[in-house]
């Protein structure tokens, strides 16, 4: 059966109501004494450092300053699925080609580093539909995420929501008892926006916070969107606001890794506590 996305489309079919998530480190809760607080060490990441250099040494640089924003957003020790999705309409073509997407792709790994032990990040690949479902590990990283775009053809238009509910999918048949922190690039407006809109909104009540991430000039009109999807009235339009946009500039690359890292974790500390607040993470 075709469904018309047009119209206002079902909501997420998952269930999360079982979910429980690990709760947040409280940072600020009162030590047992000074002495104990100065000398108490910091939470550890995910995946321990020697590890990391072990298994990816190239990624080093990237876990390190993750780790170093992560701390500073009162972060350290936290614990979240990382995701990563990525366009693939047609515009998109020369960022694959100059590599900015495999280097996001790169940051991103080295982001789930610190905040997942599984050491991979699921990636989705979409345009007009789902073009794939891939992962990036720290063994397997290197050129993937270009032999895969490859792999998967012709490159269509930009149905975020067809992206969204992969990921809510895969998060509920993953069996993650953590939040997941989705990382959503693209460079341009959905095709359905009312069909974005509402899956983001309904999935509000879900432990997913969705950080979009433009390439491009930060100008375009196209972008209008996105920024509208961050600023939704709650609790009108959404229980919390589980969404965040900043973009990335037409050439992605030259972001500094803290800058990019600052980016990514300054909303979604924020929507640890709301989200905690509201039961939605327990």
């Amino acid at each position: 059966m075709t469904i018309d996305y047009t119209k206002r489309p079902a909501a997420p079919r998952i269930d999360y109501t079982k979910r429980r998530a690990t709760p947040a480190p409280t940072p600020t809760s009162p030590p047992a004494s000074a002495s104990a607080s100065a000398s108490a060490p910091a939470p550890a990441p995910a995946i321990d450092l020697t590890k990391v250099q072990a298994a990816a040494p190239k990624l080093l640089d990237l876990y390190k300053s993750a780790r170093i924003s992560l701390e500073k957003a009162g972060m350290a020790g936290r614990r979240a699925a990382v995701y990563l999705v990525l366009d693939r309409s047609g515009s998109m073509r020369g960022y694959y080609k100059d590599g900015s997407v495999q280097h996001l792709a790169e940051r991103a790994l080295g982001l789930s580093a610190n905040l997942d032990d599984d050491g991979t990040v699921p990636v989705v690949f979409f345009s007009t539909e789902v073009d794939g479902i891939a992962e990036l590990g720290l063994d397997d990283y290197e050129g993937r995420v270009n032999a895969l775009h490859d792999g998967y053809g012709h490159m269509g238009r930009t149905n975020y929501h067809l992206a969204m509910q992969a990921v809510i999918d895969h998060y509920a048949e993953s069996g993650a008892t953590d939040p997941a922190f989705v990382v959503f690039q693209t460079d341009g407006g959905p095709s359905s926006r009312a069909a974005a809109e509402h899956v983001l909104c309904t999935a509000a009540k879900l432990p997913i916070f969705w950080q979009f991430v433009a390439f491009g000039d930060p100008e375009d009109k196209q972008f209008a969107f996105l920024r509208r999807l961050d600023e939704l009235p709650v609790p009108t339009r959404r229980v919390i606001d589980n969404a965040g946009f900043f973009a990335a500039g037409r050439n992605p690359r030259s972001l500094s890794d803290s800058e990019l890292y600052h980016q990514l974790t300054r909303e979604f500390s924020t929507w640890l506590t709301a989200a905690t607040d509201a039961g939605i993470i327990r």
